[in-house]
C-alpha cells in the first residue's frame, strides 16, 4: 500500500532519497526525540538520515512516510500493522520538526492518514497511538483527529533516564467514518 495524500498545506509522501539533508535538519532536535522511541537516534546525523531513507525506500509496502511542508521533508509519520490476534490493529506514529509547530499541520495529518489507513485495508478495525504523558501536544492531535483516550499506562516506558506513563488512544473504524468535527 502506498500512501499520498495531498492535503493543501502539506503532503504525505513516499520518503525519496533526497529528502536525507531535510530529514536530518529536522530531526536533529532533542525536543523531536525526546518524544520518540529510542530507535530514533540523537544527535540525528546526514549518515542516519541517509541509512533509514535506503531502508524506507526499498520497502515492498511502505510503512513510513514524509511530511512534506513549503517543499522539504518537515516530517514523518508511519504505522505497524499487527498480526495473529491482533492482526485487526496498527500502530501509528508520527513527528514534526519544531519550525512548522503551531500550525495544525500534524492534527490534519493524523486524521487523514488514520483514514486512509482504513480506507486501504478493509480488515483493520482499530488504529492507535501511545504518546508520552508529558507530550500534551501529542494528546491533543490525537484528540482532534478524532481518537479516544483509552487508558494510562503506567510506568511503561523509559525515555531519556525517565520512567514514564504511556497513555493509550485509539480510533476504530466505525467513529472514522463518521462525520468529523471541523479542527
Amino acid at each position: 500500500m502506498s500512501i499520498h495524500l495531498d492535503l493543501g498545506s502539506c503532503l504525505v509522501r513516499p520518503w525519496r532519497l533526497a529528502d536525507a539533508e531535510a530529514l536530518a535538519r529536522n530531526a536533529n532536535d532533542r525536543r523531536v526525540w525526546r518524544n520518540l522511541r529510542d530507535r530514533f537516534p540523537h544527535p540525528y546525523s546526514r549518515q542516519d538520515a541517509d541509512s533509514y531513507l535506503a531502508i524506507v525506500s526499498g520497502q515492498a509496502r511502505p510503512t513510513s512516510f514524509a511530511i512534506e511542508v513549503e517543499g522539504e521533508a518537515a516530517g514523518g509519520i508511519s504505522y505497524v500493522p499487527h498480526d495473529d490476534v491482533e492482526r485487526i490493529s496498527a500502530e501509528i506514529g508520527y513527528w514534526l520538526g519544531a519550525p512548522f509547530w503551531g500550525r495544525g499541520l500534524m492534527t490534519l495529518v493524523v486524521h487523514a492518514f488514520s483514514r486512509a489507513l482504513f480506507a486501504a485495508d478493509p480488515e483493520l478495525r482499530r488504529v492507535y497511538a501511545v504518546p508520552f504523558d508529558w507530550n500534551g501536544a501529542s494528546s491533543r492531535v490525537l484528540e482532534k483527529a478524532g481518537f479516544r483516550l483509552e487508558g494510562r499506562m503506567r510506568q511503561s516506558a523509559i525515555k531519556d533516564g525517565v520512567v514514564v506513563d504511556q497513555l493509550l488512544y485509539a480510533l476504530l473504524r466505525d467513529e472514522a467514518e463518521a462525520p468529523s468535527p471541523p479542527f
